[in-house]
């Protein structure tokens, strides 16, 4: 596969870049849709996940492994619930292993789910771990054709401008307003 060059014009030939962004809900749903829509088309889908940890089963990695469809949870969940060192060493090997597959070639479309929340953190340190610089470079030098669909809060403007599709994700009303804890099958 070639390089992606900034003078592509988007194409399906070229491959897109998609974010989900917003304090909206539906993000990382948004993301699994096209996953399985590119799976049954015949792409080869990949789904990493930034945050979110394999200590705890979420909804979508269970239908997800009937549909053969790969989702890693590779983080140690909210930031407030480990320790700054536990999520560096999470981000720094989950990008190391995003950016892997992202130039393995193997793969039609890769979702880098919440890495805009990971990239927004400030209550620590990342930018050596998780470097903006090189995510935007990585977008950029992907393989001709591979979608990248990229998900979570807070996304950079740098990524913004690096995507094809914007969606931003836009609460009006919440149940969580109402007191209602996540709900089993819509959140997890």
């Amino acid at each position: 596969m070639n390089e992606v060059t900034d003078t592509d014009k988007p194409s399906k030939e070229r491959g897109l870049v998609l974010v989900y962004t917003g304090d909206g809900k539906g993000k990382t749903t948004a993301a699994i849709g096209v996953a399985i829509r590119a799976a049954g088309r015949g792409l080869k889908p990949l789904i990493i996940q930034f945050i979110k940890s394999p200590e705890r089963t979420y909804g979508e990695a269970i239908v997800l492994k009937k549909l053969d469809i790969p989702i890693l949870q590779m983080g140690v969940g909210f930031t407030w619930l480990k320790t700054p060192e536990a999520h560096r060493e999470a981000l720094a090997k989950t990008w190391a292993f995003a950016k892997e597959r992202i130039h393995s070639g193997e793969y039609d479309l890769i979702v880098l789910d919440e890495i805009n929340n990971a990239l927004a953190i400030d209550r620590f340190p990342i930018e050596d771990v998780l470097p903006l610089g090189d995510v935007l470079e990585t977008i950029r030098t992907r393989p001709k054709g591979l979608h990248l669909v990229l998900t979570g809060r807070d996304a950079q403007p740098e990524v913004l401008a690096a995507a094809d599709l914007v969606t931003e994700m836009k609460p009006h009303k919440h149940y969580y307003d109402e007191g209602v804890p996540a709900v089993r099958g819509i959140e997890f």
